[in-house]
């Protein structure tokens, strides 16, 4: 799907509409995808960011410390609202799934040993997989329209430090972004640099 350009974003909504959007997104995200379903609402369904914008958010919302979709979820409600819609989209993001844990806590123990709990989690866990991988390629996608060899092995050195050592996230991460960052920094000549 096309992200849509600047100009063709919808305008900003009002703090109770960004409350609902991500108060629902918090209720129906069991097993996690968090990012790609808030990805497919506000940039897809109601164009109230660009693809890029949202990715920018993705990577400081993951290099910033607390949970990563707490941290996207405050970047959005900023970039979209300013401070309010910060503060009100991550007390929606929080509010339905804290009252459902507490209320779930109090049933599991009831209903722990049937079969069928296991599977159903089990398959909402495949779809937040599923969600996220399909975060991971419009990443890549678009590290590819920008035709710039640092970015991507940056994402190659991430995926195969963590993901295949299974080195720690942090030292791996102080390591390659300053590097990655560096390698695209805009030097004295204009324009970035086309490592």
């Amino acid at each position: 799907m096309a992200d849509p350009a600047p100009e063709e974003l919808a305008p900003p909504p009002s703090l109770f509409k960004l409350g609902s959007v991500l108060f629902w997104i918090g209720v129906f995200s069991f097993g996690g995808g968090l990012s790609g379903w808030i990805h497919r609402q506000v940039v897809h369904r109601y164009r109230w960011m660009t693809n890029d914008d949202f990715l920018s958010g993705i990577a400081l919302a993951q290099i910033v410390p607390g949970a990563n979709v707490t941290n996207l979820c405050v970047y959005v409600g900023y970039r979209i609202r300013g401070a309010w819609g910060a503060t009100m989209s991550l007390f929606a993001l929080m509010s339905g799934p804290t009252i459902l844990c507490v209320f779930v806590a109090i049933l599991y123990h009831y209903v722990q040993d049937y079969p069928v709990l296991h599977a159903c989690v089990d398959g909402v866990a495949a779809a937040a997989v599923g969600l996220n991988i399909r975060l991971g390629i419009i990443g890549t996608q678009r590290i590819q329209r920008m035709r710039r060899i640092a970015p991507m092995i940056a994402m190659v050195a991430t995926f195969v430090s963590v993901g295949v050592m299974e080195w720690p996230l942090v030292p791996v991460v102080l390591i390659i972004a300053p590097l990655s960052v560096a390698a695209v920094w805009p030097r004295k000549g204009g324009g970035a640099a086309h490592a």
